[in-house]
């Protein structure tokens, strides 16, 4: 009878723990974003639209904020939204950004000296990695100097003696 309740609880808590990763994951979980609503202006909405495709989530950090479903994106929208309804201009509204978030919230961040790596870097690496292989096929590129008459007799006899079945290293002839 022991044994049967001892079953019975030991079932019931390995149920318990199986089922807290997903009770736990569902507690932590990211709230649904707000749905965004759109400025009642069209050429005020082509402007946000444009500023969105502009803008980098920093969540996902690989997707503009217009095609982001993280909820930080949905408030970077509405942020967007209502700068442009307080007649705020686009570089007032990247201008807060970059303040708020640094240049990296931008995808197409100024050119400055904070920056400057960021726009030069694959050009200098590029430069770099070119001149490295031309210095590395001119080296290489250096024919061998040609065999000396002596030389080139000493392989014919070698030669020579390879062909008539004996091995070249059983040869009485001077080693090369």
């Amino acid at each position: 009878m022991k044994m049967r309740a001892l079953a019975a609880m030991s079932a019931a808590g390995l149920l318990a723990l199986s089922a807290a990763p997903v009770i736990t994951a569902s507690a932590w979980a990211e709230p649904a974003a707000i749905p965004d609503k759109a400025l009642s202006d069209p050429a005020q909405e082509a402007r946000a639209r444009a500023l969105f495709a502009d803008i980098r989530c920093v969540v996902c950090q690989h997707e503009s904020i217009a095609d982001s479903p993280a909820s930080i994106a949905a408030d970077l929208r509405r942020l967007v939204r209502e700068q442009i309804a307080a007649g705020k201009s686009d570089e007032d509204i990247r201008a807060d950004l970059v303040r708020r978030y640094g240049d990296y919230v931008l995808f197409t961040p100024p050119f400055r000296a904070g920056t400057l790596l960021l726009w030069l870097g694959p050009v200098a690496l590029v430069v770099l990695v070119g001149g490295v292989l031309l210095v590395r096929s001119r080296r290489a590129g250096k024919a061998a100097d040609a065999l000396t008459p002596e030389e080139e007799a000493a392989l014919a006899e070698w030669i020579a003696a390879g062909d008539n079945g004996a091995s070249p290293a059983q040869s009485d002839d001077k080693d090369i």
